[in-house]
């Protein structure tokens, strides 16, 4: 191939690319090193919808399971003590409810010997908990690193 020719087929592929890069918005568009989360919950869980919205923009790509949680939960050894409204795995470890994606990214980048993190119950002001129905209120909640024996200790204080 000539130089010229080179050149015209380097262009004729760069504006392809272009026009398939603007054929869809950069948002509908998962990122190509979004980390993948799978999650377990009910089907008409409004805040577990809400919660995976908060990963998505948070640069997760989830896979979303409309089965419930209970059984997920026991079968991944989470005590009921830690219960939320959905389940979910990221990588190795387990996280329950509706814990903030800087923490699975802390908890990813720190890789603690632990089964994961929980927020148990649904505390008002948690990700998935936050929207405009709550009027601004944030509770005081622990996510909890909570480790294969069942035992816990705090691992974000938030309010």
């Amino acid at each position: 191939m000539t130089a010229p020719a080179s050149r015209r087929h380097l262009l004729r592929l760069l504006s392809a690319g272009a026009a398939a890069s603007l054929a869809s918005p950069l948002w509908a568009r998962p990122a190509a090193n979004a980390t993948p989360v799978t999650v377990w919950k009910d089907a008409s869980c409004g805040c577990c919808k809400d919660w995976i919205a908060h990963m998505e923009a948070n640069g997760f790509r989830v896979t979303s399971y409309d089965t419930g949680n209970n059984a997920v939960r026991a079968r991944l050894g989470l005590a009921q003590r830690y219960a939320s409204c959905h389940t979910a795995v990221v990588g190795s470890y387990v996280i329950e409810g509706h814990v903030h994606a800087n923490e699975i990214r802390r908890l990813l980048r720190d890789k603690p010997k632990a089964l994961g993190l929980a927020v148990p119950g649904m505390p008002i002001g948690s990700p998935g908990m936050d929207g405009p129905v709550y009027g601004g209120r944030r509770d005081r909640y622990a996510t909890l690193l909570v480790q294969r024996d069942g035992s816990s200790s705090v691992f974000q204080r938030h309010g």
